[in-house]
């Protein structure tokens, strides 16, 4: 099992991952641990995930992503009080799952760091900065990984990418140059609830979806950034 958060339980110490195990009565044989990561994290945590699982021959992994902002959002600034929400979200991870994990990407730039921070236990962002990163580095990013999966937009049925904000989705699609009406928003139900926007709209629009195959993209603070296509076996 692996949490994503930079918001755990307690202060830090234990990890948010063993409280997890206890609270689910999981066995002691469960191995545990904490990803700390933000709006990449779920696509992050699915493919660490994977990579522990098939690395130790595994058959079962959970996937929880829970950050609860509100812990270091500062209720009096506006910018930012008013684009967080707190939510948390399991993805389970099997044998004979009807949805596989196809290629990713994965992108890191520390310098962007002073965009994102917490300063003496409250959270800074430069929502400029954040919205100009976002709309460079997404678009090209999943095109690159269009190109290097041998896919074209249209082999795509849906984009559910990061929430970070309605403009940011919309000027994403924008840039993409596909169809804009495949990227999927929903800002009154999930927003911008960090590792969990993506989880949450798959679990929103994809099982009851005719789609077959799905492009995610989730960036953020760090500044970090990771995209894959997820298909339907």
């Amino acid at each position: 099992m692996i949490v994503v958060t930079q918001n755990g339980d307690e202060e830090g110490l234990p990890h948010t991952a063993a409280i997890v195990q206890d609270k689910l009565g999981l066995p002691t044989t469960v191995a545990a641990f904490d990803i700390s990561l933000g709006c990449s994290g779920y696509v992050y945590g699915i493919y660490a995930i994977k990579g522990f699982m098939e690395a130790a021959g595994l058959k079962n992994g959970l996937l929880v992503t829970a950050d609860p902002y509100s812990k270091i959002v500062d209720p009096e600034d506006r910018n930012t009080t008013m684009l967080f929400g707190d939510a948390a979200t399991a993805t389970w991870l099997g044998e004979g799952a009807t949805w596989q994990l196809g290629k990713a990407k994965f992108g890191t730039d520390g310098s962007g760091a002073p965009h994102l921070k917490v300063s003496d236990g409250v959270f800074f962002m430069n929502g400029r900065q954040v919205f100009n990163f976002a709309l460079l580095k997404v678009p090209a990013h999943l095109h690159e990984l269009l190109a290097e999966s041998g896919l074209q937009p249209d082999d795509i049925d849906a984009f559910c990418i990061h929430q970070g904000s309605a403009a940011i989705v919309d000027a994403v699609a924008r840039r993409f140059e596909g169809d804009p009406n495949k990227f999927i928003k929903d800002m009154m139900e999930t927003g911008n609830t960090v590792s969990s926007s993506i989880p949450l709209l798959l679990e929103k629009h994809m099982f009851d979806s005719s789609w077959k195959r799905v492009a995610l993209s989730g960036f953020g603070v760090g500044l970090s950034w990771g995209s894959a296509i997820i298909y339907r076996s």
